[in-house]
């Protein structure tokens, strides 16, 4: 079900990547202007209509500009900053959602194993843990699994397998900090080729021209800030997914102090 809600939420945001790189050409002017010559009874619908036909013009007009920079600043290296930011965002909101589906109330658990471990014993808690999702659950299951072999072995297995699932939490996490560092390089590879640009264009003409330089230092620039930002949108996220594992870990070593703690309260009983 997890890998299901993933594919589907890297699918959507590819769709919209697309969707944006790839923005809808302005309607013509016809379609916004309106007649000159119009009757008094009309006159405030008339300008309902003129007010929301601006503002559509606005928003097509953004759409316009940021696919004008997009051009402007090369296919080549906008594009591939484009599919990181894609990729990227993708990554991060699988991770997101799949941290959101592991985390447990861990007070309630520990509260449900108490009670069947004091009614129903060690094949209760086991059954309550295999029917609730998320990390935690899953570490219980293989402490009590291990319950009769004695409180040293039960604290190896929580340990080991809780390692386990501490890789589980944090996989793809150096894919996303790789598109964090890489994203400016091929920023700043499409600066260094737009002033190489510029040099040519200088060295072409035999002498110096502002409008010459210009074009090619703008393309320059607009690389370097699309690679900046991606990198900062995806360090947010990055620093968002780091701070929910760390949670999640947190309440994994505490609750596991207490499982243990009731084991040998569990048996102290039965003894």
């Amino acid at each position: 079900m997890k890998k299901i809600i993933s594919l589907l939420v890297i699918f959507a945001v590819l769709l919209i990547g697309v969707n944006t790189t790839f923005a809808q050409t302005p309607p013509d002017s016809t379609d916004i202007k309106t007649d000159s010559v119009a009757v008094d009874e009309n006159k405030e619908v008339t300008t309902e209509n003129d007010t929301e036909t601006t503002a559509e013009a606005k928003e097509i007009g953004m759409h316009e500009q940021i696919k004008t920079k997009f051009i402007e600043g090369g296919a080549g290296f906008m594009g591939i900053v484009l599919i990181i930011l894609i990729l990227g965002l993708a990554m991060c909101l699988e991770r997101i959602i799949y941290l959101t589906l592991a985390s447990t109330n861990t007070n309630k658990l520990l509260k449900k194993v108490e009670n069947a471990l004091d009614t129903g014993g060690v094949e209760e808690a086991k059954e309550i843990c295999r029917s609730t999702r998320g990390p935690i659950a899953s570490i219980f299951y293989q402490g009590l699994d291990r319950a009769d072999h004695g409180v040293e072995v039960v604290e190896k297995a929580v340990i080991s397998y809780g390692s386990v699932q501490m890789g589980l939490l944090e996989k793809g996490l150096t894919w996303i900090s790789l598109f964090i560092s890489i994203a400016p390089m091929f920023g700043f590879m499409g600066t260094v080729i737009g002033m190489i640009g510029a040099f040519d264009s200088i060295q072409a003409a035999g002498e110096i021209s502002a409008g010459l330089v210009a074009g090619g230092i703008k393309v320059a620039l607009i690389t370097t800030v699309s690679g900046l930002i991606v990198a900062i949108i995806l360090q947010i996220f990055y620093n968002l997914i780091v701070s929910i594992i760390d949670g999640l870990v947190n309440k994994m070593e505490d609750s596991s102090i207490s499982l243990i703690d009731l084991l040998i309260k569990h048996n102290l009983k039965n003894k």
